[in-house]
């Protein structure tokens, strides 16, 4: 963890998730805010800095979605929405918004708490020297290599790019045309291909991913324990 405690507000109704959220992630060594409705919220914004956003989407008064169109035109902030899980169509409209995740209710505090650590490693630069690590994977950029136990896979140069970007912006959902423009690929399927074939490199099962997700509408996004 860091030396200096990042600062987050939790932005609920539920006085249930406020005090949950609160204690659980003050433990994890956050300093927390909360507050019940959009407008406490703004007053906070205003004489307060925050590191990272947790705004519900269902509030009375201004909703989550509102809240993050009219906080993302003033302060640049990582925000994540609190969805119902079976708005699919919904999270895709806070991610357009700009919004940088969303997690549906009900959750697991340690998922947001995961959630929240990647948001927050977003833009610091890798040091493409070193060893790093997805999972069991252990990737050597510099030889263009993935180690799964006595395994050696061989990556290409525009799968390293890809790699080179979302390790030093986990929890960053990339579209398929910023992907386009790291990787030097131009065909949408040919995107689909490659990050396929990454999915076979890191993942135990590529087929149910655990580390490179796909969201659906927006892109692809690299999760790091």
């Amino acid at each position: 963890m860091e030396n200096k405690k990042k600062h987050i507000l939790i932005v609920d109704d539920d006085n249930r998730i406020r005090d949950l959220l609160k204690e659980y992630l003050s433990e994890n060594n956050y300093i927390i805010s909360t507050a019940e409705n959009a407008e406490k919220a703004k007053i906070k914004l205003q004489h307060l800095k925050f590191d990272l956003l947790v705004l519900d989407v269902m509030m009375p008064g201004q909703n989550g979605y509102e809240l993050t169109k009219e906080i993302k035109k003033n302060i640049k902030v990582p925000i994540i929405l609190l969805t119902a899980k079976d708005e699919v169509e919904n999270r895709i409209k806070g991610l357009e918004l700009g919004a940088d995740d969303y997690l549906g209710k009900p959750f697991e505090p340690k998922e947001l708490l995961l959630r929240i650590k990647n948001i927050l490693k977003k833009d610091i630069k890798i040091d493409i020297s070193k060893a790093h690590f997805i999972g069991s994977m252990q990737i050597d950029l510099n030889k263009m290599n993935i180690i799964d136990g006595q395994k050696n896979k061989k990556i290409n140069v525009s799968e390293k790019k890809v790699l080179i970007e979302m390790l030093s912006n986990p929890g960053k959902t990339f579209t398929r045309e910023e992907i386009g423009k790291i990787s030097g690929v131009s065909q949408e399927r040919s995107i689909d291909v490659m990050i396929t074939r990454l999915r076979q490199k890191i993942e135990i099962n590529p087929k149910s991913p655990k580390y490179l997700q796909t969201i659906r509408g927006s892109g692809y996004v690299l999760w790091i324990e």
